[in-house]
Order: C-alpha cells, then sequence, then structure tokens
C-alpha cells in the first residue's frame, strides 16, 4: 500500500487501486456523520433551486464544498452532485446543506469504492460524451459531461454547466462534442511525450446522430452560426482523421452519471461498468 496526498494506491495482480478511505473516514468524522444513516444514492430526485430554505453558514459551506471536490478527483460518482452544490458557495440554504450531508450518508456506505486500472491488451484511447438538456431548474442550461478511457481503464472525466442556453437536445450535445474532443488531443500529446504511440483513430461516442451530422455536414446552416469555431474546430479533426464520431446506443451510454441524477438501479449498474470496485472484496 502507498499513501499520496490522501489517496492510496494498491496493486494486486488484476491491476491497481486508488481510493480515499482514509479521507473519507476523516471526513466523517470532522463532520460528525460517522453514525449516520446510510444513502444508496448522492443526489436527490427533487432539483434544488437558489431560494430553497434559509441561509447556512457560508465558510463551513465552502469548506466542506472544497473537501469534496478533492475527493472527487478519485470517485466519479459524486462528481455531478459536488458540482451541483458548488453552485451554491454564494448564498447556501438549507437545501443545499442538506444535500450535501446525503453525499456523506452515501460515503458513510461507500468509504472504499476505488478507482480499479486492470490489465489488459486494448491500445484505445476512447472518449464518451454527453449532455443533459434544459437540466438547470433555475436557468435551464444544459450540462456537459465527458469521460475517457485509456487503455480499456478510466483516465479523466468532467461534468459542466454550459454557458448559454441551448435551444435543442442536439445543439446541446453538440456544444459536448469539442470539450470532450480537446480532452482527446490532450490525452494523446501526452502518451506522445511517454514515448507511447495510440495506433489507432481516438473514438468519440455520441447518443445523437444529429451534432454527429453537423459535425460532417461542410455545409454552413442558420441554426449553427452561434457556433461555427467549435464546428469549424470539430470538422477539421475529423477530417484529418485525427478523431473519429461514432454512434452509439443511449442504453451504453454511462455519461448520465456526470449529467444527471439517477435512480439506484441505473446508478449502481453504472458505477460498475466504470470500473469503481473494491479489490479486497471476496470474488
Amino acid at each position: 500500500m502507498r499513501y499520496f496526498l490522501g489517496m492510496e494506491v494498491a496493486r494486486s495482480r488484476k491491476g491497481i487501486s486508488i481510493s480515499q478511505r482514509k479521507y473519507v473516514l476523516d471526513l466523517l468524522t470532522e463532520t460528525g456523520m460517522l453514525g449516520c444513516k446510510l444513502s444508496d444514492t448522492p443526489i436527490k430526485a427533487k432539483k434544488m433551486t437558489e431560494s430553497d430554505g434559509k441561509p447556512v453558514d457560508r465558510e463551513r459551506y465552502r469548506r466542506l464544498v472544497g473537501r469534496l471536490i478533492y475527493l472527487s478527483h478519485t470517485r466519479p460518482d459524486i462528481a455531478f452532485i459536488v458540482s451541483v452544490v458548488s453552485q451554491y458557495m454564494h448564498s447556501p440554504k438549507e437545501s443545499h446543506l442538506e444535500a450535501m450531508y446525503k453525499i456523506l450518508r452515501y460515503l458513510k456506505g461507500s468509504p472504499r469504492r476505488e478507482l480499479f486500472f486492470k490489465k489488459g491488451d486494448s491500445k484505445k484511447v476512447e472518449i464518451y460524451m454527453d449532455a443533459d438538456w434544459t437540466g438547470s431548474a433555475e436557468d435551464k442550461r444544459s450540462t456537459t459531461g465527458f469521460y475517457t478511457y485509456v487503455w480499456g481503464n478510466l483516465v479523466t472525466w468532467r461534468n459542466k454547466k454550459q454557458s448559454v442556453v441551448a435551444k435543442s437536445g442536439a445543439k446541446a450535445k453538440f456544444r459536448a462534442i469539442a470539450p470532450g474532443m480537446c480532452e482527446g488531443l490532450w490525452l494523446q500529446k501526452l502518451l506522445e511525450e511517454l514515448h507511447i504511440t495510440v495506433e489507432l483513430l481516438i473514438k468519440l461516442y455520441c447518443d445523437n446522430k444529429a451534432p454527429i451530422s453537423i459535425s460532417h455536414n461542410p455545409i454552413q446552416h442558420d441554426m449553427t452560426k452561434h457556433i461555427e469555431v467549435n464546428r469549424h474546430f470539430i470538422k477539421e479533426k475529423i477530417e484529418k482523421r485525427t478523431i473519429c464520431m461514432t454512434y452509439i446506443p443511449t442504453r451504453e451510454q454511462l455519461v448520465d452519471i456526470f449529467t444527471k441524477g439517477l435512480q439506484k438501479s441505473s446508478f449502481k449498474d453504472f458505477i460498475c461498468k466504470l470500473n469503481m470496485i473494491n479489490i479486497y472484496d471476496p470474488t
């Protein structure tokens, strides 16, 4: 076992795992939540708004958000809800603090959940992207989400509220393509600096055919004028065969865990597919 900045690294014959078990337990102790009831998911079904409840201690709220943001670097299962609660640091209310406590109750039941990097023969870089159209209850902005697989393992992930309101689901998803592509290109450059050659095209998967069509279509439409820079950037990378865009059925798209709250069954299925396991569990 090795420790680095609060992260625990463990090796086995099957691969390497990274967790923050001690960090989670310390956080639960500091917040008085070590004996709390467990929660199956980290997020409430009801969407939060800025005016929900009475004001709470802003400094305490911000400290807790900061702790959770650091934890989310190894816990993609809480990345979405942490990004949501971080939007209310300027004026937190009771409902926002309750959402934080729900995250802590979820962590109490899964302190050893960890990222697992398995050995394999895959030599691919893959990007999965999506967007939750009008997901914000307050301003109807969509949330971009993507994650990347390198050699068959989850390496990076991100979710972010889009800066403008998208008029359709296709446009919301199209806006999510460029950030995903940039992440893939950065990973390719990183691998090259490590003298590791990416032999195959980087694949970017999307579960909506409309954004893929816009990306390949050289004709300028009125509907794409406001996203013209992104469209040309995406088109250039496709034409140079740097990245290949591929359709994927919605049932195989796991990015929903980074863009919206999920029901218990879907949530558990997603985290298993993202290789979030405990290597010490009996098999």
